[in-house]
């Protein structure tokens, strides 16, 4: 009778959970067989965004000089000393005076004459500063800095457009007074109810409403424009043409578009010789493979310069070298081939061995 009862017992229980798995599966079936709710922890994860009113700022703080130490090793070789240059990316810096600090508004956004629009004379709220920062930047690896890094960046880029004096210490306690000095604070408006509830007064709907209708679609556009030839060098060569702020070098008006991209080495037409193209290096080529897992060809092209020189014309000058290749990509530094700093390397020895040689010895795909 007891054999009889546990075998009763032993079916009963596997029927309990069979019937408890059909329900937790039934609860997850709104869209069936389509993944599964993301846990609490992972949407913290990707919940990073940094707000006008400034919910979801982290606590932290850094200084301007701070910031220009963090600024030198990481941004520099991008967004230039004192964020002026055009090398890589338009200014950050520049156009903005003390005087658009009092008033809100960027005199420079009313000139048709002046030449550049930057970074500081447009944004109007410093959380869209310190968001894009954060998410982004550095451009080779986004998410790497610090909370407090970020603050120092931030507060280091605030100094150079005159929000903030040189000794000032930027934090999540004081960032909405500063947000009060933003020299374009009053050039944009942030009543646009994007986010639900009614942080932001008058705001009552958003800006816009659309409803999807997924019938009667039409097919795909195709949008395509160029510059006439006649027209290109109507205002004589850009390429010649700097600007006061940044570079900003256009192209060379006075020769044909597909002739131009010759001349910079890309095909006149990509889509013809895409199927055709050659990989950049052989997979098994360990140096080429370094600098790929490094990031040094975010910087470095093989055949022509980008950032830094080509890595043709550094084996070339500095061929039969190994050791004092090694050397500088270890420490890194600026002067040899202008005035960009390459931030110092973070690869283990053997790996920069590997690299250095690899140029001393031709750079030979």
């Amino acid at each position: 009778m007891s054999k009889f009862l546990k075998s009763i017992g032993h079916t009963t229980v596997a029927f309990s959970l069979l019937c408890l798995g059909s329900v937790v599966l039934a609860q997850s079936t709104a869209y069936p067989h389509v993944g599964r709710n993301a846990t609490p922890k992972e949407v913290a994860a990707w919940d990073i965004d940094v707000r006008p009113d400034f919910k979801g700022l982290p606590l932290g703080s850094g200084s301007v000089e701070k910031g220009q130490d963090v600024w030198e090793a990481k941004c520099a070789q991008c967004h230039g000393v004192f964020g002026e240059s055009n090398e890589v990316f338009s200014p950050l810096v520049g156009g903005t005076t003390v005087e658009d600090v009092k008033t809100g508004h960027v005199a420079n956004l009313l000139r048709p004459d002046f030449p550049g629009r930057t970074t500081m004379m447009k944004v109007a709220t410093v959380s869209t500063l310190w968001d894009y920062i954060n998410r982004a930047m550095p451009w080779t690896n986004p998410k790497s800095l610090s909370a407090d890094e970020v603050y120092a960046v931030t507060a280091y880029l605030l100094n150079l457009a005159y929000v903030v004096p040189d000794n000032f210490t930027l934090s999540n306690n004081n960032i909405a007074d500063v947000q009060q000095r933003m020299p374009n604070r009053n050039g944009m408006g942030t009543q646009h109810a994007l986010w639900p509830g009614k942080e932001f007064k008058g705001a009552s709907k958003p800006d816009t409403s659309n409803v999807a209708c997924m019938k009667d679609c039409i097919p795909e556009a195709k949008v395509a424009s160029m510059l006439p030839d006649y027209a290109r060098n109507a205002h004589g060569n850009l390429a010649e043409q700097n600007r006061s702020i940044g570079q900003q070098k256009g192209v060379d008006t006075t020769r044909p578009e597909g002739k131009m991209m010759a001349v910079l080495g890309a095909p006149a037409n990509p889509v013809a010789t895409a199927a055709v193209a050659k990989p950049v290096g052989k997979p098994a080529d360990p140096a080429l493979a370094l600098l790929q897992k490094h990031n040094c060809l975010a910087c470095h092209a093989q055949d022509r310069k980008v950032v830094g020189p080509s890595l043709n014309d550094i084996a070339k000058k500095h061929s039969g070298k190994p050791d004092y290749l090694a050397g500088k990509i270890k420490s890194g530094g600026a002067g040899v081939w202008g005035s960009i700093p390459m931030p110092a390397q973070t690869a283990t020895d053997a790996d920069i061995k590997t690299i250095a040689n690899w140029l001393a010895a031709g750079a030979a795909k």
